[in-house]
């Protein structure tokens, strides 16, 4: 093999023959971004390129003094002694897969994906490389996401027996990339108004300008508690057991998460129901991928990096962890 195409350095990853960094975790000359999540996007980098659906999510979350360059999904840019392009990563609005080829030799950089179809963002776009460097949040065979739809049908018909007892349904999804999701899914079930806590509420007016449908929405003010009374709230989880909660007086608690798959923990954090949804890939959808890629290495970063790597070289493939920055903001 060749020398590698991407390092990590304290910087995060680098590749060396395109001088670039792909998701810094501190600022570089060069940034390429797969995603605006904040585990990906930081700020202080001099320059960022990414997927122009994502732009204007970047925009909002660094402020107007970053220079910020928008690339088309397909489109190939040189930089370096390298051919770079971004590629629909099906994870949230703009996220993106950094194809990179030098010399005759492509690697592959996914930051987080998903497999399954989502409304908001276009789908994941296999991409066949040498080597291919993937997540492994929920790289474990209990984490299968049964169909979206299913999930959400759970939602609403939850939402509608919390109405019959005259309370209000509290949501708690990550605000960027799942509340909208979840806004875009229901509207297959209704087209009832619901209320967003202010953090969700400002990344759905940006999702809304770039002309995705949602159900209507409006922020939550007030602070008397009737006024919710069978109304579907949607809120970040660091909203829980704050006061803010209050306005809602008697109220259920719902939570949307690949983590909710494991028993247990909705009980452990505190929540009425849990809701299986994800904006990550799962366990069948990892091993479909990289036999997609014909990739003759698999690099994996955050979540269950280790064992999967192990898994992978038992059975031939071969296969490495990379220790790296991600996966510590809560956007599963």
């Amino acid at each position: 093999m060749p020398p590698p195409l991407v390092t990590v350095t304290e910087n995060g990853l680098y590749c060396p023959a395109g001088e670039f960094h792909i998701d810094p975790w501190r600022p570089v000359p060069t940034a390429v971004i797969t995603h605006a999540h904040g585990d990906h996007l930081r700020y202080g980098s001099t320059r960022y390129l990414l997927a122009e659906p994502g732009v204007a999510i970047a925009r909002h979350r660094l402020g107007m003094d970053h220079e910020l360059a928008p690339i088309k999904y397909g489109e190939r840019l040189q930089l370096g002694a390298t051919t770079i392009s971004l590629h629909p990563a099906g994870h949230i609005l703009g996220s993106a897969q950094v194809r990179i080829e030098h010399q005759g030799h492509v690697w592959v950089v996914s930051g987080d994906y998903k497999r399954q179809p989502d409304p908001t963002c276009a789908p994941f776009e296999p991409l066949q490389c040498d080597v291919f460097i993937s997540e492994a949040t929920f790289a474990l065979p209990v984490y299968q996401w049964q169909p979206t739809g299913e999930v959400v049908e759970e939602i609403y018909e939850w939402w509608r027996a919390n109405r019959e007892r005259g309370l209000a349904s509290v949501l708690f999804c990550y605000a960027l990339g799942k509340a909208q999701r979840v806004l875009a899914e229901l509207r297959a079930f209704t087209d009832e108004t619901v209320y967003l806590h202010g953090a969700v509420n400002v990344l759905t007016d940006v999702y809304r300008q770039q002309g995705l449908a949602m159900l209507p929405t409006m922020p939550v003010t007030g602070e008397r508690k009737s006024d919710y009374r069978g109304a579907l709230i949607i809120a970040p989880p660091s909203a829980a057991g704050t006061p803010w909660m209050r306005r809602f007086g008697d109220h259920s608690s719902g939570f949307c998460s690949g983590w909710m798959r494991v028993r247990g923990n909705r009980r452990r954090r505190g929540y009425d129901r849990g809701f299986v949804l994800s904006d990550h890939v799962d366990w069948p959808g990892l091993i479909e991928t990289f036999k997609a890629t014909g990739a003759r290495k698999i690099l994996l970063t955050h979540g269950y990096s280790d064992a999967l790597a192990r898994y992978l070289n038992e059975l031939g493939i071969a296969a490495g962890a990379l220790e790296t920055a991600y996966g510590d903001e809560e956007q599963q």
